[in-house]
């Protein structure tokens, strides 16, 4: 295994004057300080050598008189290492040199710091607003410390945010942010010719619910778990998992052998339901609604076991900084492990019938196409890039909880199209049965959480990746004063994978982009802003925050 000293040295030796300070705080975690101008040349070299772009951070440290932090966040998987590439910023005018020229996966994690924290991003090939709504004031960063919870924007005019336009002869096809057969609402703007989708344009972050700024000062290191839990409805428990684990970590904690194994039970459970819910869902996008309804059967038992574990079907608030809440007593071995052949048998069952199903193959195969390269250069994760023939897997390749122990089978499939992602799912579904009745069967005597007996000191950092359901999700930590975290990080996996669509549904007919788009299995936030077409001038009118709130409040019948 190519260690992080062997990696480090060529770029020691391209960039020698502009690196400083570089770190391996805890194994396989490097991190390095660089000049802004030297922040290109290093992002670029890292992906020569088979670096991948996991996200960026920013964070507000003037208090300490070091202005403003960028970190980029890269991951060499199979030498299972970090290496976080850090930059000091002035505290007036912060400025950095983007990377996504080099790096398209890292467009939006830079347009989200120049959006909360006002961190011009010099070179930026579309730097758009991204995160905020259109009204918002252009001087306001919500992540600054400086930030007043009780803020109130001023109302005064703000530019709409530019999306693409139509070219010569094609037609403009808004999907969303509300459709039927997408249970969340994202808004898409296809551009068609005839029946062929030739481009599209995304906006989203609608409802931005100010989870991190809660968790920066407002939240203690263990009321945040259940905050983290709740960032999604179907794998909030990895959420939780990652948060607790990076705080671990800079906390220099090892939680006990008995704690992680419980934790990869429930990620396992916590997989199997997300990957039948999606499977019921993705029938359902094309009509096939016996395999939703065999689907949502399944998953009953995997919620009933997770019930007898926790108190809870889903949402089990059972993480806490140094261990879990609640152990799994003798008692319940028999019943769970019962659970999981019940759960298996009717998985192979099901996922049989879907294998062979020629109109399942009809409408997935060749559709949806995202090649390897395309997948590595948006820097997706989970089934879509082992769909796409990326053998990653947060599990093995950066291990945590128990996986050190119990090893998955990482399943990737090279036909890089819809079909594809439906496989992965199809075989990880037995595959987590599989690890969560030997995590079972191996179950570790001893304490569940550890003892703690003080907080962290402030300016440690952890950083986490833990395998959610639909990818790779990342917990980046950095512990401040009074039993709370300084930065608090967080990039769920449709993050990533949302910034490849166009890519995928490019030539694909119009009927091909519901599918494509929920081979992603995507998580989006819900919008309270919506896009209108008057039917009698045909003009667009897009409304803000205070016009939503005046409708609202508008009498019944009242035009």
């Amino acid at each position: 295994m190519l260690s992080a000293q062997n990696m480090l040295a060529s770029l020691q030796k391209d960039f020698s004057a502009y690196i400083h300070g570089v770190q391996e705080k805890v194994p396989n975690k490097v991190h390095l300080t660089v000049d802004p101008e030297a922040l290109r040349g290093v992002a670029k070299h890292l992906k020569d050598q088979g670096a991948r772009f996991v996200i960026s951070v920013g964070a507000d440290v003037r208090q300490a008189g070091q202005g403003f932090l960028a970190v980029h966040i890269f991951s060499f998987d199979r030498a299972e290492t970090f290496v976080l590439v850090k930059v000091y910023l002035d505290g007036d005018k912060p400025e950095i040199p983007s990377i996504t020229p080099v790096i398209p996966g890292a467009s939006w994690a830079e347009l989200e710091m120049q959006d909360l924290l006002g961190i011009s991003i010099q070179g930026h090939p579309d730097p758009k607003r991204l995160v905020l709504p259109e009204d918002w004031p252009g001087d306001a960063y919500p992540l600054r410390r400086d930030f007043p919870y009780n803020y109130k924007p001023p109302r005064r005019p703000t530019p709409l945010v530019e999306m693409k336009k139509a070219g010569d002869g094609r037609t403009v096809i808004p999907m969303g942010p509300f459709f039927p057969a997408l249970e969340e609402p994202a808004f898409l703007k296809l551009f068609v010719s005839g029946e062929e989708v030739v481009d599209c344009d995304y906006r989203g972050f609608f409802n931005h619910r100010g989870i991190e700024k809660l968790g920066d000062s407002k939240l203690t290191y263990n009321e945040i778990p259940f905050v983290a839990e709740r960032i999604c409805g179907i794998c909030g428990f990895i959420h939780s998992t990652a948060y607790v684990e990076a705080v671990e970590e800079a906390a220099g904690i090892q939680a006990p052998r008995r704690a992680r194994f419980i934790r990869t039970i429930l990620l396992e459970l916590e997989r199997i339901h997300s990957h039948l819910l999606w499977l019921g869902i993705a029938g359902h996008i094309l009509g096939f609604d016996t395999v939703l309804m065999q689907s949502w059967r399944i998953r009953e038992p995997v919620m009933w076991a997770c019930e007898r574990m926790t108190g809870n079907r889903k949402t089990y608030g059972q993480n806490l900084v140094g261990g879990v809440r609640s152990d799994i007593t003798e008692d319940m071995m028999p019943e769970l492990m019962a659970a999981l052949v019940k759960i298996e048998e009717g998985c192979k069952a099901l996922l049989d019938a879907v294998a062979k199903d020629p109109t399942l193959h009809a409408r997935l195969k060749g559709v949806g196409i995202l090649s390897t390269d395309k997948a590595k250069e948006f820097c997706v994760v989970g089934p879509t890039a082992r769909g796409s023939n990326v053998p990653i897997d947060a599990r093995v390749d950066h291990p945590y909880s128990a996986y050190d122990e119990i090893v998955p089978q990482v399943v990737t499939f090279e036909g890089c199209d819809n079909w594809s992602r439906v496989l992965v799912r199809v075989h990880e579904t037995l595959e987590s049965v599989r690890i969560a009745r030997e995590a079972l069967r191996r179950l570790p005597p001893g304490p569940i959480m550890a003892e703690i007996e003080a907080p962290p000191p402030p300016g440690e950092e952890g950083v986490i990746v833990v395998e959610a359901p639909r990818g790779e999700a990342i917990h980046y930590v950095i512990t401040g004063e009074d039993y709370r975290p300084f930065r608090w990080k967080v990039r769920a996996p449709t993050y990533q994978q949302l910034q490849a669509l166009p890519v995928m549904i490019e030539h694909a007919a119009i009927s091909d982009v519901p599918i494509t788009l929920g081979s992603m299995d995507p998580c989006f936030s819900c919008t309270e802003r919506m896009e209108v077409i008057d039917t009698k001038t045909h003009r667009i009118r897009v409304f803000g925050s205070e016009e939503i709130l005046a409708l609202s409040r508008r009498p019944r019948g009242n035009p």
